[in-house]
């Protein structure tokens, strides 16, 4: 039995004529779904970030995985293999969210984490009795996972390959994010020698947790960082803001290793965070929660959305100059999505506010509701102007210039936002 694994590429349209291509993180989700493939089963897997799809493989099931931005390019590559007579079965954020959507383009659906449905699916693909829905009936342990089939992809094509997850889900819930609903309101940890025992063959010296929030549980994080103490890797991860008053366990992720945390701020309004339910953010804390970082030598990646109804014309300005006021090692900019399967997706869905439902503008760098103090047009030339800002030589330098243990990681994240947010910029 051959099994073929596509990830697809939201940009493939205008990056498919390039020679080299590559990416800033593999597919971890796919390579699990590798993991779990039982042995005797042939798989390959391609991410089409870095390589074509192979139309032409002859598999017996073609298994996609996508999020909400890759869903039309999705439907494409599921149409190609159809027409072919290839069984197709999708899985991932989008087709968990659209199911009934995804099912009109694909043989079968896979609803929520692959552990649950995948080991059966297989089997009855090999029955010939394939069935159209596969549903979690409650949520999978972590423990004993198979570890990721990261043989099946090429590690120079990655900006950074060796990637792995600690955690599933968060203990949050705001409005415009789906992994709340993904996960079903849960927050579950992979045991800590587990962890260990996959960083432990890893080949390389750096790496980056994919998490939503490995921070979600201090007590488990702690014990987690020290494990990691004896290994010296340095890694990269995302957690909360709020996590960040824990002295201990800042003090800890530090020795652990810890040279980054993906944070999202979001806004510097407090009406904005209440407005999509973000309330465990306290801008009037920001500072403090910054400078304990820096204090820990550990960069700062600063997530801001612009597009709040409390959002006026001026907080472009406004967020920019907090980014260099505070020193944000490096900040990500992005307009409000509603993505589906949101809280916020269901509000401007009743107040009629989907302007698009066009899946390949869900970036992030499209307007697709209508704000409520500018035009969409006004909102995609503002996120514009502050991703040039602070793309300006002089902001690029006073980030890069940190000190001590974040100087290293402070250029390369620099130099990577440089290179992307300068071809970004170039296309518009």
């Amino acid at each position: 039995m051959r099994v073929y694994l596509v990830y697809p590429d939201p940009r493939w349209g205008e990056r498919k004529h390039l020679k080299e291509r590559t990416s800033l993180f593999p597919p971890l989700g796919l390579l699990q779904v590798a993991g779990l493939t039982p042995p005797d089963v042939e798989v390959k897997l391609t991410d089409e970030a870095v390589e074509d799809v192979d139309v032409d493989y002859e598999a017996d099931l073609v298994g996609i995985s996508f999020n909400t931005a890759s869903a039309i390019r999705a439907f494409e590559i599921a149409r190609e293999f159809k027409k072919r007579g290839v069984k197709v079965v999708m899985g991932g954020a989008h087709p968990t969210m659209m199911p009934e959507e995804c099912v009109q383009y694909a043989d079968s659906v896979v609803i929520g984490e692959a552990e649950c449905s995948w080991p059966q699916l297989l089997k009855d693909v090999r029955m010939g009795k394939l069935e159209k829905f596969y549903r979690c009936n409650g949520f999978p342990s972590l423990e004993n996972l198979p570890f990721p089939r990261r043989d099946l992809l090429n590690p120079k094509k990655y900006a950074v390959f060796w990637t792995l997850q600690t955690t599933r889900g968060c203990p949050y819930n705001c409005d415009f994010c789906s992994v709340t609903r993904f996960f079903g309101r849960t927050y579950r940890t992979r045991p800590v020698r587990d962890v260990i025992k996959e960083i432990e063959e890893m080949d390389s010296k750096f790496i980056v947790f994919v998490d939503d929030n490995i921070l979600g549980d201090p007590r488990y994080a702690k014990e987690l960082f020290k494990e990691l103490i004896p290994l010296r890797k340095l890694w990269l991860a995302q957690g909360s803001l709020n996590a960040t008053k824990d002295e201990e366990l800042i003090k800890l992720a530090a020795r652990a290793g810890c040279r980054g945390l993906f944070i999202g701020f979001e806004s510097i309004s407090e009406e904005c965070l209440r407005e999509v339910g973000k309330r465990h953010n306290i801008v009037e804390e920001y500072r403090r929660a910054i400078r304990r970082l820096h204090a820990f030598g550990i960069s700062i990646i600063g997530a801001f959305i612009f597009g709040f109804d409390n959002d006026d014309k001026d907080v472009f300005k406004r967020t920019v100059e907090f980014v260099y006021r505070e020193r944000i090692d490096l900040p990500q900019f992005s307009i409000l999505t509603p993505l589906p399967g949101t809280t916020l997706y269901e509000r401007f869905e009743r107040e009629g506010r989907i302007l698009s439902r066009d899946w390949s503008k869900y970036t992030g760098n499209h307007c697709v509701f209508y704000p409520k103090n500018m035009s969409p047009e006004e909102l995609e030339a503002g996120l514009r102007w502050a991703y040039k800002e602070a793309n300006s030589f002089l902001h690029l330098v006073r980030r890069s210039l940190c000190f001590s243990k974040r100087l290293p990681v402070s250029i390369l994240l620099n130099y990577y936002f440089h290179k992307v947010v300068g071809e970004w910029l170039n296309k518009r």
